[in-house]
């Protein structure tokens, strides 16, 4: 992680013409339907319905006496939290699952307390970063380098690397708990590059909001079942396992749903020096994350619109519920502006996935580097 603050990056096209008939289209399927941007009663009441079954499985949890059953009904606490997170806080950290910018704050603050990550610098480093420059080393903050995991041609290569097509799923499962206990703590320290942009919860408030909800997060997840279950015979040790498994599950379907179609036969880019980047913005959306369907599309009302990945990048500021909508303006303007639209199924999504983690396990030395653009 670098303190060092990153120079602003300008697109020099614009792609006016596609923009205004992408934006014209749009607007015009909202009026014809009249409706908004937000999301309607039916999206609410689904990621409550998610909530109160998060709360269910969470309070039968605690009144188990065998280690098996608190594990299913705690697997269940967090799926539906992670769930609620992907059809929800999603949105909300776009400002799109209610009006106005304070209920979603409000909303993604008490929605990530199962899963104990701050969502100010979730949305600070998916909103300002990843979106404005996916797929640019060092400004994407989603493809940091680690020297465990190589996501770019331009990282460096280290001989464990060979390997990665094995131990990714770990990698990813770590991902989640890796952000709550490292990168928020960096970046609300003031050790990471959210420092030089003034964006840390640095105020007497920020620091009560990141602390109080890092204490929460470990009050509720895991000291409370501690407590409440040692009557039963729990073990605190048993408790604590199942707690870090299940937050590892959590974070790989996590990973898989939204960093994987960003690994799909994907560009990476390095920063031009003089912070101009030649194409357009939107070129840089189409050549660095794709659309996909689930395998049976029923899982796409699970899925929150993250399948939908290309348009969601295209549509930040919309939610997910007119996805499959706007993705069919989407592929056919690109095709007419000639812009290299991908939808995948699931299996090929799948399959390019691991073509990419196979490529950048390779020593870079003894092949030529993969995807690369300047």
């Amino acid at each position: 992680m670098s303190t060092k603050p990153l120079p602003k990056l300008h697109y020099t096209n614009n792609d006016e013409p596609f923009h205004q008939e992408l934006m014209a289209e749009a607007e015009a399927y909202l009026a014809q339907k009249g409706d908004h941007r937000f999301a309607n009663s039916t999206l609410l009441f689904k990621n409550f319905l998610l909530l109160f079954l998060c709360a269910v499985c969470y309070f039968f949890s605690l009144h188990q006496v065998t280690i098996g059953l608190f594990a299913l009904y705690y697997f269940g606490f967090v799926m539906s939290a992670m769930l609620a997170n992907i059809n929800a806080q999603h949105d909300a950290c776009h400002n799109v699952f209610f009006r106005t910018r304070l209920a979603n704050r409000i909303f993604g603050r008490l929605v990530t307390l199962p899963l104990g990550i701050d969502p100010h610098y979730w949305q600070v480093r998916h909103v300002d970063y990843h979106h404005i420059y996916p797929n640019i080393d060092k400004y994407d903050l989603d493809m940091e380098e680690n020297g465990v995991f190589r996501q770019t041609s331009f990282q460096k290569w280290y001989p464990h690397m060979r390997f990665q097509s094995f131990y990714w799923p770990f990698i990813a499962g770590l991902s989640l708990p890796y952000i709550a206990w490292v990168f928020d703590w960096s970046d609300q320290l003031g050790k990471t590059a959210l420092a030089s942009d003034k964006k840390n919860l640095t105020s007497l408030t920020g620091w009560g909001l990141f602390l109080g909800s890092k204490i929460l997060h470990f009050i509720i997840a895991l000291m409370l079942p501690i407590f409440i279950l040692s009557s039963a015979g729990i073990s605190w040790y048993g408790v604590l396992s199942v707690y870090l498994i299940t937050q590892m599950l959590s974070s790989l379907i996590v990973v898989c749903l939204l960093l994987g179609t960003h690994w799909a036969d994907p560009a990476f880019y390095t920063a031009p020096k003089d912070g101009k980047i030649e194409h357009g913005w939107y070129y840089q959306q189409f050549t660095t994350c794709c659309d996909w369907y689930p395998s049976p599309k029923i899982f796409n009302e699970l899925l929150g619109g993250v399948n939908l990945h290309l348009t969601h990048h295209l549509f930040p500021g919309w939610s997910h519920r007119h996805y499959p909508a706007l993705m069919l303006i989407v592929e056919r303007l690109a095709q007419k502006y000639q812009l290299p639209y991908r939808r995948l199924g699931y299996l090929e999504l799948l399959t390019q996935q691991q073509q990419f983690i196979r490529k950048m396990a390779q020593n870079p030395n003894k092949q030529t580097s993969y995807s690369e653009s300047d």
